[in-house]
């Protein structure tokens, strides 16, 4: 079955994680995606430790579902090329820094006059206008940017959060922006530009912690694994890890009170309701800590689950792997790789009742120049076979 964005072509400039990520998303929704790499391919291609085989795992992470194409656009006859395949795409997709694309002279306003329905998606670390503009940036300065960094962990420090938010939020604003420009698209016949930036977009994810300093001017700090509305909803630990409760309503309160054998909890009005149980956190969390110190993770589960309290182990990724939940969704695949063979990966998470999940792998450097060339642009195998010469592809 067709996915939901078959039919569109999308030109992938982009390297690294950021770009990559958001692209991969397109394409596991079916677009087609044609990742336009330098003859020496994305610089991720070489980033260690971990390779299967040749190929680095880092790169392999964010380019499922793509096509390679090498092709040197600093070259006269590389642009031609690119301009040729701009005439034939629906988007063009880069995570450039500005000016970057002025000087290839593949800036929109040149690509709008090659085709004006064309769609371009540029990510960079701060977006195309402001007095950061042309800083470079990586996952870990917009994390401190945003203020994200300065409420995870605990007091003693600030905390990196464990996967690269920063650079995912990116990718994922990109690809969501890029969906709705298609959309628009189809009822204006128009493209459009479209700028993101990383710190606009981690800094959208703060969401009601900066609602709540726009309320009342208070800095929040480290949060740790707790939350700032709600008591108890954080990390607990038991005789053999951890796991973490939500109650979030009345009725969870309730339902933990019993699995936790503390009914006479209920009617306290210290903590009858959160407001209170929040007001009087200190008194409460030390009753739950040494609660929780007496049984194990399976053992509470049991007893939360049968009183339907919202909980969860916190699971090493192992553990993540084998949790029967991750595995019914899908979460963990195989893709048959041309030189890997069976490569375990991560699932698509956007699952759509008339699409079939069908992933392509990640390509290797330069797989479908030829392919590309000749059955998009129509290119002569003569005409290929000097290009390559020239080391305009490779």
């Amino acid at each position: 079955m067709l996915g939901l964005l078959s039919g569109a072509r999308v030109l992938d400039l982009s390297h690294m994680l950021a770009g990559p990520f958001g692209s991969m998303m397109l394409g596991d929704l079916g677009a087609e995606v044609i990742k336009i790499e330098p003859l020496d391919g994305d610089p991720m291609r070489q980033m260690g430790p971990h390779f299967f085989g040749t190929e680095s795992a880092y790169y392999l992470c964010g380019n499922r579902s793509k096509k390679s194409v090498t092709l040197n656009l600093q070259s006269d006859s590389g642009r031609e090329i690119f301009y040729d395949l701009v005439k034939v795409s629906d988007v063009v997709y880069d995570n450039f820094r500005p000016g970057v694309v002025q000087k290839l002279k593949i800036d929109y306003a040149t690509l709008k006059a090659i085709n004006p329905r064309i769609i371009v998606c540029s990510i960079s670390g701060f977006g195309q206008t402001g007095p950061y503009r042309d800083r470079p940036a990586f996952d870990i300065a917009v994390q401190g940017l945003s203020g994200a960094m300065s409420i995870t962990g605990n007091a003693n420090e600030p905390a990196r959060i464990g996967i690269p938010i920063g650079d995912l939020a990116g990718g994922m604003y990109a690809a969501y922006a890029v969906a709705a420009a298609l959309y628009q698209r189809e009822k204006t016949g128009e493209g459009s530009y479209i700028d993101i930036s990383l710190l606009d977009s981690l800094t959208a994810m703060l969401t009601y912690v900066a609602q709540y300093y726009f309320h009342d001017g208070v800095v929040a700090g480290p949060q740790g694994t707790e939350h700032m509305s709600v008591v108890p909803y954080q990390s607990f630990k038991t005789k053999d890890g951890y796991l973490v409760i939500a109650a979030f309503t009345e009725r969870f309160w309730q339902g933990l009170c019993r699995a936790l054998d503390l009914p006479h909890l209920i009617d306290d009005p210290r903590f009858a309701k959160n407001d209170d149980r929040r007001i009087n956190k200190q008194a409460l969390i030390p009753i739950l800590v040494d609660t929780f110190a007496t049984h194990t993770i399976d053992e509470w589960g049991a007893r939360l689950d049968a009183e339907a309290v919202p909980w969860g182990p916190v699971n090493t990724v192992d553990r993540t792997f084998r949790d029967p939940q991750i595995l019914a969704r899908q979460m963990k695949i195989e893709v048959d790789h041309p030189t890997i063979g069976k490569l375990p990966m991560l699932g698509n998470p956007v699952k759509v009742n008339c699409v079939e999940e069908n992933y392509a792998p990640p390509p290797l450097r330069g797989q479908h120049t030829r392919e590309i060339l000749s059955n998009l642009l129509g290119y002569t195998t003569e005409k290929i076979t000097q290009l390559y010469d020239e080391k305009i592809v490779g």
